[in-house]
């Protein structure tokens, strides 16, 4: 038996179509399945135009993919609040994580949330700090100006880089364990993603 079976199915009518979009004992809901896959992409897509800008420079790719690189970082700084929003008013329902495993899914959880906040803010912080406009999807969310904030820059040029490829690391850490769960134990908890 496995671990997604011990829970039942929610009982027929009203209960079990808003079931579908909230999360249950034994599975994520549509809305969490939506951030978590969406979100995975376009990191898969900003890590892409950073690896690519780190091996092989500036080039018309890396510029292609990397283009978005301010844009998608917003994007994905709203997106985390949003979805770290929606996991709280849905941490009652959601899928357990037990024992000892469970107890490090949770603590790995919680690090790939923090650096999903941090590594962004870093970048904003840095940003503003420039002094340069910005305005993703052209809406103006921060003026330019003539000055530079030093102090405010100080943080993302050391942290940004490293703390993102740190992300990078626990993210394919996430996702060898999702696969170990299946093949070495059995275990199918990536069914509760998908």
């Amino acid at each position: 038996m496995t671990a997604v079976s011990r829970f039942p199915a929610p009982p027929l009518g009203e209960g079990r179509r808003s079931a579908v979009w909230r999360d249950t004992p034994r599975r994520y809901g549509r809305i969490s399945r939506g951030f978590h896959w969406v979100m995975a992409a376009l990191f898969a897509w900003q890590f892409t135009g950073a690896m690519l800008y780190v091996t092989i420079g500036d080039t018309a790719v890396t510029r292609f993919v990397g283009g978005s690189h301010f844009t998608l970082g917003a994007t994905l700084f709203v997106l985390v609040l949003l979805r770290g929003a929606w996991g709280f008013a849905n941490l009652r329902r959601r899928p357990p994580h037990t024992g000892r495993l469970g107890r490090a899914a949770t603590i790995g959880h919680g690090v790939i949330y923090g650096l999903m906040i941090v590594v962004p803010s870093l970048a904003l912080l840095r940003q503003y700090g420039s002094g340069k406009p910005f305005a993703p999807y052209g809406i103006p969310f921060m003026p330019g100006r003539d000055s530079k904030i030093a102090w405010m820059m100080v943080p993302g040029d050391l942290f940004h880089y490293w703390l993102a490829f740190v992300l990078l690391a626990v993210i394919l850490g996430h996702a060898a364990m999702a696969v170990l769960h299946r093949i070495l134990w059995k275990d199918d908890v990536l069914v509760r993603m998908t």
